[in-house]
Protein backbone atom coordinates (compact mmCIF):
# COMPACT_ATOMS: atom_id res chain seq x y z
CA UNK A 1 0.00 0.00 0.00
CA UNK A 2 1.57 3.26 -0.75
CA UNK A 3 1.51 6.41 1.66
CA UNK A 4 -0.30 9.52 0.19
CA UNK A 5 1.83 11.90 -1.01
CA UNK A 6 5.31 10.15 -1.47
CA UNK A 7 6.73 10.90 -4.71
CA UNK A 8 9.64 8.74 -6.91
CA UNK A 9 11.67 10.83 -9.80
CA UNK A 10 12.30 9.49 -13.03
CA UNK A 11 15.40 10.55 -14.63
CA UNK A 12 15.79 10.88 -18.95
CA UNK A 13 18.69 11.58 -19.54
CA UNK A 14 18.48 11.37 -23.52
CA UNK A 15 20.61 12.70 -26.33
CA UNK A 16 19.63 15.98 -27.01
CA UNK A 17 18.06 16.77 -23.25
CA UNK A 18 17.82 15.86 -19.88
CA UNK A 19 14.29 15.78 -17.51
CA UNK A 20 13.81 14.93 -14.41
CA UNK A 21 10.34 14.23 -13.35
CA UNK A 22 8.54 13.68 -10.12
CA UNK A 23 5.59 11.02 -9.95
CA UNK A 24 3.01 10.50 -7.72
CA UNK A 25 2.56 6.68 -6.72
CA UNK A 26 -0.56 6.85 -9.40
CA UNK A 27 1.79 7.83 -12.29
CA UNK A 28 0.66 11.01 -12.36
CA UNK A 29 3.49 14.20 -12.84
CA UNK A 30 3.98 16.18 -10.33
CA UNK A 31 6.77 18.50 -11.12
CA UNK A 32 9.71 18.28 -14.02
CA UNK A 33 12.88 20.06 -14.68
CA UNK A 34 14.67 20.23 -18.12
CA UNK A 35 17.97 20.64 -19.59
CA UNK A 36 19.15 20.72 -23.52
CA UNK A 37 22.30 18.76 -24.23
CA UNK A 38 24.52 19.92 -26.93
CA UNK A 39 25.51 17.62 -29.74
CA UNK A 40 28.37 17.41 -32.09
CA UNK A 41 29.04 16.09 -35.60
CA UNK A 42 32.86 17.32 -36.11
CA UNK A 43 33.07 15.18 -39.08
CA UNK A 44 31.23 12.23 -41.27
CA UNK A 45 30.03 9.94 -38.75
CA UNK A 46 31.26 11.13 -36.18
CA UNK A 47 28.93 12.43 -33.51
CA UNK A 48 30.09 13.70 -29.81
CA UNK A 49 29.12 14.96 -26.40
CA UNK A 50 30.82 16.57 -23.16
CA UNK A 51 29.90 14.03 -20.68
CA UNK A 52 30.43 17.22 -18.05
CA UNK A 53 27.34 18.92 -20.08
CA UNK A 54 25.26 15.88 -18.69
CA UNK A 55 26.29 16.13 -15.49
CA UNK A 56 25.43 20.31 -15.79
CA UNK A 57 21.71 19.48 -17.46
CA UNK A 58 21.09 17.04 -14.75
CA UNK A 59 21.74 19.72 -11.98
CA UNK A 60 19.75 22.19 -13.64
CA UNK A 61 16.82 19.63 -14.10
CA UNK A 62 16.76 18.61 -10.78
CA UNK A 63 16.89 21.60 -9.01
CA UNK A 64 13.99 22.90 -11.60
CA UNK A 65 11.92 19.45 -10.73
CA UNK A 66 12.55 19.38 -7.03
CA UNK A 67 12.40 23.61 -5.98
CA UNK A 68 9.50 23.41 -3.63
CA UNK A 69 8.64 20.20 -3.41
CA UNK A 70 9.17 18.88 0.87
CA UNK A 71 12.46 16.90 0.67
CA UNK A 72 10.47 14.19 3.24
CA UNK A 73 8.12 13.40 0.43
CA UNK A 74 11.03 12.34 -1.89
CA UNK A 75 11.52 8.25 -1.69
CA UNK A 76 14.27 7.72 -4.58
CA UNK A 77 15.22 8.09 -8.11
CA UNK A 78 16.36 5.97 -10.97
CA UNK A 79 18.13 6.83 -14.12
CA UNK A 80 17.13 5.95 -17.96
CA UNK A 81 19.90 6.90 -20.23
CA UNK A 82 21.27 7.07 -24.30
CA UNK A 83 22.35 3.67 -24.19
CA UNK A 84 25.59 3.03 -25.83
CA UNK A 85 26.93 6.80 -25.55
CA UNK A 86 29.82 6.34 -23.24
CA UNK A 87 32.63 8.24 -22.20
CA UNK A 88 36.49 7.40 -20.99
CA UNK A 89 37.26 9.22 -17.59
CA UNK A 90 40.64 9.05 -15.96
CA UNK A 91 40.63 7.99 -11.99
CA UNK A 92 38.57 10.86 -10.49
CA UNK A 93 35.79 10.56 -12.71
CA UNK A 94 36.89 13.50 -15.28
CA UNK A 95 36.45 12.86 -19.05
CA UNK A 96 39.36 12.49 -20.92
CA UNK A 97 37.89 12.54 -24.54
CA UNK A 98 34.69 13.37 -25.64
CA UNK A 99 32.01 11.21 -24.76
CA UNK A 100 31.30 8.84 -28.24
CA UNK A 101 26.99 9.22 -29.20
CA UNK A 102 25.17 6.26 -30.19
CA UNK A 103 24.97 7.36 -33.65
CA UNK A 104 28.92 7.26 -33.90
CA UNK A 105 29.30 4.83 -36.73
CA UNK A 106 33.54 5.55 -37.70
CA UNK A 107 34.02 2.16 -36.64
CA UNK A 108 33.49 -0.39 -39.81
CA UNK A 109 37.13 -1.48 -40.03
CA UNK A 110 36.55 -2.69 -35.80
CA UNK A 111 33.62 -4.14 -36.69
CA UNK A 112 35.48 -6.06 -39.32
CA UNK A 113 38.62 -6.93 -37.10
CA UNK A 114 36.27 -8.25 -34.24
CA UNK A 115 34.23 -10.51 -36.70
CA UNK A 116 37.44 -11.98 -38.00
CA UNK A 117 39.13 -12.12 -34.97
CA UNK A 118 36.69 -13.11 -32.35
CA UNK A 119 33.91 -13.93 -34.66
CA UNK A 120 30.62 -12.53 -35.65
CA UNK A 121 28.40 -15.58 -34.42
CA UNK A 122 30.76 -16.36 -31.20
CA UNK A 123 30.35 -12.48 -30.36
CA UNK A 124 26.52 -12.30 -30.56
CA UNK A 125 25.86 -15.19 -28.78
CA UNK A 126 28.21 -13.66 -26.17
CA UNK A 127 26.50 -10.31 -25.83
CA UNK A 128 23.32 -10.65 -27.48
CA UNK A 129 24.20 -8.28 -30.30
CA UNK A 130 25.09 -8.87 -33.88
CA UNK A 131 28.21 -7.16 -34.28
CA UNK A 132 27.58 -4.07 -36.01
CA UNK A 133 28.43 -0.50 -35.15
CA UNK A 134 26.18 0.35 -32.77
CA UNK A 135 27.78 -1.24 -29.39
CA UNK A 136 30.25 0.37 -27.48
CA UNK A 137 33.01 -1.44 -27.87
CA UNK A 138 33.54 -0.92 -31.44
CA UNK A 139 33.19 2.64 -30.85
CA UNK A 140 35.85 2.41 -28.04
CA UNK A 141 38.04 0.55 -30.30
CA UNK A 142 37.82 3.25 -32.82
CA UNK A 143 38.65 5.90 -30.99
CA UNK A 144 41.73 4.54 -29.14
CA UNK A 145 43.18 3.34 -32.76
CA UNK A 146 42.32 7.01 -33.85
CA UNK A 147 44.08 8.07 -30.49
CA UNK A 148 46.41 5.74 -29.55
CA UNK A 149 47.72 7.29 -26.53
CA UNK A 150 44.18 7.65 -24.97
CA UNK A 151 44.23 3.94 -24.29
CA UNK A 152 47.42 4.14 -21.77
CA UNK A 153 45.69 7.05 -19.65
CA UNK A 154 41.89 5.33 -19.16
CA UNK A 155 41.35 4.94 -16.02
CA UNK A 156 37.31 3.89 -16.37
CA UNK A 157 35.00 3.25 -19.79
CA UNK A 158 31.52 4.31 -18.19
CA UNK A 159 27.85 4.26 -19.47
CA UNK A 160 25.75 7.95 -19.06
CA UNK A 161 24.58 5.78 -15.39
CA UNK A 162 27.96 5.05 -14.43
CA UNK A 163 29.21 8.28 -15.04
CA UNK A 164 26.27 10.18 -13.26
CA UNK A 165 26.08 7.88 -10.48
CA UNK A 166 29.63 8.80 -9.85
CA UNK A 167 28.89 12.32 -9.21
CA UNK A 168 25.56 11.53 -7.25
CA UNK A 169 26.91 9.10 -4.94
CA UNK A 170 30.55 8.91 -5.30
CA UNK A 171 31.38 6.05 -6.98
CA UNK A 172 31.34 4.34 -10.21
CA UNK A 173 28.23 1.75 -10.39
CA UNK A 174 25.51 0.83 -13.08
CA UNK A 175 23.30 -1.49 -13.69
CA UNK A 176 23.13 -4.86 -16.14
CA UNK A 177 20.48 -3.03 -17.78
CA UNK A 178 22.65 0.53 -18.25
CA UNK A 179 25.60 -1.64 -18.96
CA UNK A 180 25.07 -4.47 -21.70
CA UNK A 181 24.70 -2.31 -24.69
CA UNK A 182 28.24 -1.15 -24.40
CA UNK A 183 28.40 -4.46 -26.16
CA UNK A 184 31.03 -5.57 -23.13
CA UNK A 185 28.77 -7.58 -20.72
CA UNK A 186 28.22 -11.73 -21.14
CA UNK A 187 24.46 -12.08 -21.08
CA UNK A 188 24.27 -15.74 -19.69
CA UNK A 189 26.61 -14.67 -16.53
CA UNK A 190 25.94 -11.32 -16.17
CA UNK A 191 29.32 -10.33 -15.60
CA UNK A 192 32.08 -8.67 -17.60
CA UNK A 193 32.71 -10.82 -20.79
CA UNK A 194 36.25 -11.39 -20.07
CA UNK A 195 37.54 -12.44 -23.20
CA UNK A 196 35.62 -9.75 -25.29
CA UNK A 197 37.54 -7.04 -22.32
CA UNK A 198 40.44 -8.26 -23.70
CA UNK A 199 40.08 -8.33 -27.39
CA UNK A 200 39.38 -4.48 -27.03
CA UNK A 201 42.37 -3.91 -24.89
CA UNK A 202 40.47 -3.46 -21.72
CA UNK A 203 40.30 -4.49 -17.65
CA UNK A 204 38.19 -5.66 -15.13
CA UNK A 205 38.91 -2.59 -12.94
CA UNK A 206 38.80 -0.26 -15.67
CA UNK A 207 34.62 -1.39 -15.89
CA UNK A 208 32.09 0.22 -13.60
CA UNK A 209 30.18 -1.75 -11.14
CA UNK A 210 27.93 -4.07 -11.99
CA UNK A 211 24.21 -4.60 -10.35
CA UNK A 212 21.09 -5.34 -10.77
CA UNK A 213 17.96 -3.17 -12.12
CA UNK A 214 16.22 -1.98 -8.74
CA UNK A 215 19.04 -2.37 -6.24
CA UNK A 216 20.47 0.48 -4.91
CA UNK A 217 23.92 2.30 -6.12
CA UNK A 218 24.20 4.49 -3.27
CA UNK A 219 22.59 8.05 -1.89
CA UNK A 220 22.94 10.93 -3.18
CA UNK A 221 26.39 12.93 -1.15
CA UNK A 222 26.47 16.35 0.73
CA UNK A 223 28.37 17.60 -2.30
CA UNK A 224 25.90 16.36 -5.26
CA UNK A 225 22.84 17.51 -2.88
CA UNK A 226 24.24 21.38 -3.07
CA UNK A 227 24.29 20.72 -6.77
CA UNK A 228 21.38 19.25 -8.03
CA UNK A 229 19.11 20.33 -5.06
CA UNK A 230 18.40 16.55 -3.78
CA UNK A 231 17.94 15.85 -0.28
CA UNK A 232 21.20 14.55 1.28
CA UNK A 233 20.87 10.33 1.38
CA UNK A 234 17.91 10.23 -1.46
CA UNK A 235 18.78 6.62 -2.65
CA UNK A 236 19.47 6.13 -6.24
CA UNK A 237 18.27 3.04 -7.56
CA UNK A 238 19.87 0.85 -11.07
CA UNK A 239 17.79 2.57 -13.73
CA UNK A 240 18.02 0.81 -17.65
CA UNK A 241 18.50 1.97 -21.10
CA UNK A 242 16.20 4.50 -22.30
CA UNK A 243 14.72 1.83 -24.50
CA UNK A 244 13.92 -1.22 -21.77
CA UNK A 245 12.95 1.95 -19.39
CA UNK A 246 10.14 3.00 -22.20
CA UNK A 247 8.97 -0.59 -22.62
CA UNK A 248 8.43 -0.82 -18.56
CA UNK A 249 6.51 2.71 -18.78
CA UNK A 250 3.95 1.43 -21.62
CA UNK A 251 3.35 -1.13 -19.12
CA UNK A 252 5.48 -3.90 -20.74
CA UNK A 253 6.13 -6.59 -18.22
CA UNK A 254 5.45 -9.94 -19.49
CA UNK A 255 5.38 -11.59 -22.67
CA UNK A 256 2.67 -11.28 -25.07
CA UNK A 257 2.34 -7.02 -25.48
CA UNK A 258 5.14 -4.88 -27.34
CA UNK A 259 6.21 -1.81 -27.22
CA UNK A 260 6.64 0.35 -30.22
CA UNK A 261 8.21 3.82 -30.10
CA UNK A 262 7.49 5.78 -33.63
CA UNK A 263 10.25 8.19 -32.80
CA UNK A 264 13.58 9.27 -34.69
CA UNK A 265 14.23 5.20 -34.95
CA UNK A 266 11.47 3.07 -34.95
CA UNK A 267 12.05 0.42 -31.90
CA UNK A 268 10.18 -2.13 -30.60
CA UNK A 269 10.50 -4.92 -27.87
CA UNK A 270 9.09 -7.60 -25.89
CA UNK A 271 9.89 -9.12 -22.83
CA UNK A 272 11.31 -12.85 -22.15
CA UNK A 273 11.85 -15.03 -19.92
CA UNK A 274 14.92 -16.93 -20.96
CA UNK A 275 18.19 -15.74 -22.50
CA UNK A 276 17.36 -15.82 -26.41
CA UNK A 277 19.64 -14.17 -29.35
CA UNK A 278 18.78 -14.53 -32.84
CA UNK A 279 19.58 -12.23 -36.21
CA UNK A 280 15.45 -10.76 -35.98
CA UNK A 281 16.46 -9.26 -32.55
CA UNK A 282 19.17 -7.92 -30.51
CA UNK A 283 18.87 -8.85 -27.05
CA UNK A 284 19.35 -6.49 -23.39
CA UNK A 285 18.86 -7.22 -20.17
CA UNK A 286 15.06 -6.08 -19.34
CA UNK A 287 13.73 -3.71 -16.63
CA UNK A 288 12.33 -6.12 -14.83
CA UNK A 289 14.47 -7.93 -12.55
CA UNK A 290 15.04 -11.50 -14.29
CA UNK A 291 13.77 -11.17 -18.00
CA UNK A 292 15.61 -9.85 -21.07
CA UNK A 293 14.24 -7.17 -23.90
CA UNK A 294 13.90 -8.36 -27.07
CA UNK A 295 14.60 -5.47 -29.48
CA UNK A 296 14.20 -4.22 -32.87
CA UNK A 297 15.50 -0.42 -34.53
CA UNK A 298 14.89 0.99 -37.36
CA UNK A 299 17.32 3.71 -37.83
CA UNK A 300 14.75 5.48 -40.24
CA UNK A 301 11.86 5.96 -38.70
CA UNK A 302 10.15 10.00 -38.27
CA UNK A 303 13.85 10.87 -39.69
CA UNK A 304 12.30 9.70 -43.00
CA UNK A 305 9.19 11.48 -42.63
CA UNK A 306 11.16 14.62 -41.83
CA UNK A 307 13.74 14.11 -44.77
CA UNK A 308 10.79 13.31 -46.94
CA UNK A 309 8.82 17.01 -46.11
CA UNK A 310 12.14 19.02 -45.91
CA UNK A 311 14.41 17.26 -48.53
CA UNK A 312 11.86 16.42 -50.90
CA UNK A 313 8.95 18.44 -50.69
CA UNK A 314 11.22 21.63 -49.68
CA UNK A 315 8.67 22.17 -46.88
CA UNK A 316 8.68 22.17 -42.58
CA UNK A 317 7.10 19.52 -40.57
CA UNK A 318 3.86 22.02 -41.02
CA UNK A 319 3.15 20.24 -44.36
CA UNK A 320 2.16 17.06 -42.15
CA UNK A 321 -1.84 18.11 -41.99
CA UNK A 322 -2.19 18.73 -45.57
CA UNK A 323 -0.01 15.21 -46.44
CA UNK A 324 -2.15 13.23 -44.09
CA UNK A 325 -5.31 14.41 -45.80
CA UNK A 326 -4.05 13.44 -49.46
CA UNK A 327 -2.20 9.93 -48.18
CA UNK A 328 -5.98 9.27 -46.25
CA UNK A 329 -7.95 9.95 -49.70
CA UNK A 330 -5.37 7.19 -51.25
CA UNK A 331 -5.91 3.27 -51.23
CA UNK A 332 -4.04 1.19 -49.38
CA UNK A 333 -1.48 -0.26 -51.27
CA UNK A 334 -0.32 3.52 -52.91
CA UNK A 335 -1.43 2.75 -56.28
CA UNK A 336 1.84 -0.04 -56.83
CA UNK A 337 4.37 2.29 -54.99
CA UNK A 338 6.32 1.08 -52.50
CA UNK A 339 8.90 2.70 -50.03
CA UNK A 340 11.57 0.57 -48.38
CA UNK A 341 13.08 2.65 -45.59
CA UNK A 342 16.60 1.72 -45.17
CA UNK A 343 17.55 5.93 -45.30
CA UNK A 344 20.11 4.92 -42.54
CA UNK A 345 20.88 1.36 -43.14
CA UNK A 346 18.89 -1.26 -42.09
CA UNK A 347 19.56 -3.55 -38.36
CA UNK A 348 17.69 -6.50 -38.21
CA UNK A 349 17.26 -8.65 -39.33
CA UNK A 350 19.96 -8.21 -42.48
CA UNK A 351 22.21 -5.76 -40.33
CA UNK A 352 23.78 -4.07 -43.51
CA UNK A 353 24.59 -1.06 -42.68
CA UNK A 354 25.53 0.11 -46.56
CA UNK A 355 21.51 -0.76 -47.20
CA UNK A 356 19.59 2.08 -48.73
CA UNK A 357 16.51 3.75 -48.79
CA UNK A 358 14.41 2.60 -51.90
CA UNK A 359 11.19 3.90 -53.71
CA UNK A 360 9.58 1.68 -55.84
CA UNK A 361 6.98 1.66 -58.36
CA UNK A 362 6.76 5.25 -59.61
CA UNK A 363 4.39 6.20 -62.61
CA UNK A 364 3.42 9.06 -63.74
CA UNK A 365 0.07 9.57 -61.92
CA UNK A 366 1.60 9.09 -58.07
CA UNK A 367 1.59 12.83 -56.22
CA UNK A 368 2.60 13.74 -52.90
CA UNK A 369 0.26 11.57 -50.98
CA UNK A 370 0.85 8.46 -52.83
CA UNK A 371 4.42 8.66 -51.61
CA UNK A 372 3.71 9.93 -48.07
CA UNK A 373 1.35 7.01 -47.60
CA UNK A 374 3.64 4.65 -49.28
CA UNK A 375 6.18 5.84 -46.58
CA UNK A 376 3.72 5.09 -43.75
CA UNK A 377 3.06 1.70 -45.05
CA UNK A 378 6.74 0.94 -46.07
CA UNK A 379 7.89 1.85 -42.31
CA UNK A 380 4.28 -0.63 -41.29
CA UNK A 381 5.70 -3.37 -43.16
CA UNK A 382 9.25 -3.35 -41.60
CA UNK A 383 7.83 -3.33 -38.68
CA UNK A 384 5.91 -6.61 -39.50
CA UNK A 385 8.90 -8.07 -40.97
CA UNK A 386 10.18 -7.34 -37.37
CA UNK A 387 7.43 -8.55 -35.10
CA UNK A 388 7.38 -11.75 -37.31
CA UNK A 389 11.07 -12.69 -36.73
CA UNK A 390 10.66 -11.71 -32.71
CA UNK A 391 7.71 -14.17 -32.46
CA UNK A 392 9.55 -16.94 -34.62
CA UNK A 393 11.65 -17.36 -31.70
CA UNK A 394 9.35 -16.11 -28.50
CA UNK A 395 5.70 -16.23 -28.43
CA UNK A 396 3.12 -14.04 -30.58
CA UNK A 397 2.69 -10.61 -29.47
CA UNK A 398 -1.09 -9.78 -29.46
CA UNK A 399 -0.70 -5.99 -28.83
CA UNK A 400 1.72 -3.44 -29.44
CA UNK A 401 1.82 -0.17 -27.19
CA UNK A 402 2.84 2.52 -29.48
CA UNK A 403 4.04 6.16 -28.37
CA UNK A 404 6.95 8.81 -29.83
CA UNK A 405 5.97 11.63 -31.97
CA UNK A 406 4.47 9.28 -35.08
CA UNK A 407 1.63 7.80 -33.09
CA UNK A 408 -0.04 11.10 -32.49
CA UNK A 409 -1.14 10.25 -36.57
CA UNK A 410 -4.46 8.59 -36.98
CA UNK A 411 -3.75 7.62 -40.30
CA UNK A 412 -0.52 6.12 -39.22
CA UNK A 413 -1.49 3.96 -36.18
CA UNK A 414 -4.47 2.36 -38.39
CA UNK A 415 -1.99 1.63 -40.88
CA UNK A 416 -0.17 -0.31 -38.51
CA UNK A 417 -2.89 -2.27 -36.91
CA UNK A 418 -4.16 -3.34 -40.78
CA UNK A 419 -0.24 -4.04 -41.58
CA UNK A 420 0.41 -6.12 -38.55
CA UNK A 421 -2.91 -7.01 -38.02
CA UNK A 422 -2.40 -6.63 -34.29
CA UNK A 423 -4.25 -3.86 -32.50
CA UNK A 424 -2.41 -0.49 -31.37
CA UNK A 425 -2.76 0.82 -28.13
CA UNK A 426 -1.48 4.19 -27.63
CA UNK A 427 0.31 5.01 -24.67
CA UNK A 428 -1.49 7.82 -22.30
CA UNK A 429 2.14 8.74 -21.28
CA UNK A 430 4.52 10.77 -23.60
CA UNK A 431 7.17 10.54 -21.55
CA UNK A 432 7.59 6.75 -21.24
CA UNK A 433 11.04 6.56 -20.19
CA UNK A 434 11.22 8.72 -17.72
CA UNK A 435 7.71 7.09 -16.29
CA UNK A 436 9.53 4.08 -16.57
CA UNK A 437 12.56 5.11 -14.78
CA UNK A 438 10.32 6.40 -12.06
CA UNK A 439 8.69 2.95 -11.66
CA UNK A 440 11.55 1.41 -11.32
CA UNK A 441 12.12 3.96 -8.12
CA UNK A 442 8.60 3.29 -7.09
CA UNK A 443 9.32 -0.32 -7.00
CA UNK A 444 12.30 -0.57 -5.20
CA UNK A 445 11.62 2.24 -2.36
CA UNK A 446 8.28 0.66 -1.52
CA UNK A 447 6.10 3.39 -2.67
CA UNK A 448 4.66 0.05 -4.41
CA UNK A 449 5.63 -3.64 -3.82
CA UNK A 450 7.41 -4.18 -6.30
CA UNK A 451 7.93 -2.62 -10.15
CA UNK A 452 5.29 -4.54 -11.65
CA UNK A 453 2.83 -3.18 -9.00
CA UNK A 454 4.46 0.09 -9.48
CA UNK A 455 3.66 -0.53 -13.76
CA UNK A 456 0.06 -1.71 -12.91
CA UNK A 457 -0.79 1.46 -10.79
CA UNK A 458 1.07 4.04 -12.45
CA UNK A 459 0.57 3.23 -16.39
CA UNK A 460 -2.02 4.04 -18.49
CA UNK A 461 -3.87 3.40 -21.46
CA UNK A 462 -4.97 5.51 -24.69
CA UNK A 463 -7.20 5.13 -27.41
CA UNK A 464 -7.27 1.47 -29.24
CA UNK A 465 -6.60 1.15 -33.22
CA UNK A 466 -8.09 -2.56 -34.30
CA UNK A 467 -7.44 -4.17 -37.23
CA UNK A 468 -9.88 -3.36 -40.11
CA UNK A 469 -10.87 -4.26 -43.65
CA UNK A 470 -7.92 -3.49 -45.56
CA UNK A 471 -5.68 -6.49 -43.58
CA UNK A 472 -6.04 -8.82 -45.86
CA UNK A 473 -4.76 -6.69 -49.37
CA UNK A 474 -1.99 -5.79 -46.94
CA UNK A 475 -1.47 -9.62 -45.76
CA UNK A 476 -0.99 -9.64 -49.67
CA UNK A 477 1.46 -7.19 -50.65
CA UNK A 478 3.46 -8.07 -48.03
CA UNK A 479 4.08 -11.37 -49.25
CA UNK A 480 3.88 -11.36 -52.45
CA UNK A 481 6.02 -7.82 -52.90
CA UNK A 482 7.45 -6.05 -50.04
CA UNK A 483 9.70 -9.14 -48.59
CA UNK A 484 11.39 -9.59 -52.06
CA UNK A 485 12.38 -6.23 -52.79
CA UNK A 486 15.42 -5.72 -50.87
CA UNK A 487 16.61 -9.71 -51.15
CA UNK A 488 16.53 -9.11 -54.68
CA UNK A 489 18.03 -5.82 -54.90
CA UNK A 490 20.74 -6.27 -52.44
CA UNK A 491 23.26 -7.77 -54.61
CA UNK A 492 22.90 -5.20 -57.11
CA UNK A 493 23.43 -2.30 -54.49
CA UNK A 494 26.28 -3.99 -53.22
CA UNK A 495 28.30 -3.12 -56.35
CA UNK A 496 28.25 0.43 -55.60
Amino acid sequence: MSVAGELVLGVDASTTACKVMAFAADGRVVSEGRAPIELSNPSPGAWEQDADAWWRAFCFASRACVEGIEPERLRGLAIAHQRETFVVTDGQGRPLAPALVWMDHRCGDDVRFVKDRFGAARFHEVTGKPPCTTPSVFKWMGQTRRDPDLASRVAKVLDVQAFLAWRLVGRPVTSRASADPLGLVDMRTGEWAHDVLALAGLERHQMAELTDVGETLGSVTSEASAATGLPVGLPLFGGAGDGQAAGLGAGITAPGRAYLNLGTAVVSGVLATSYAYDSAFRTLFGAVPGTYFLETDLQGGTFTVTWLCERLFGKTLDILPELEAAADAVAPGSEGLFVVPYWNGVMNPYWDEGASGMVVGLRGEHGQGHLFRALLEGIAFEQRLHASGVEAVTSRIDEFVVMGGGSSSDLWCRILADVLDRPMVRAASREATALGAAMIAAGASGVHADVGAAARAMSRRGERFVPGPNRDAYAALYETTYCKIYPALRPVLARR
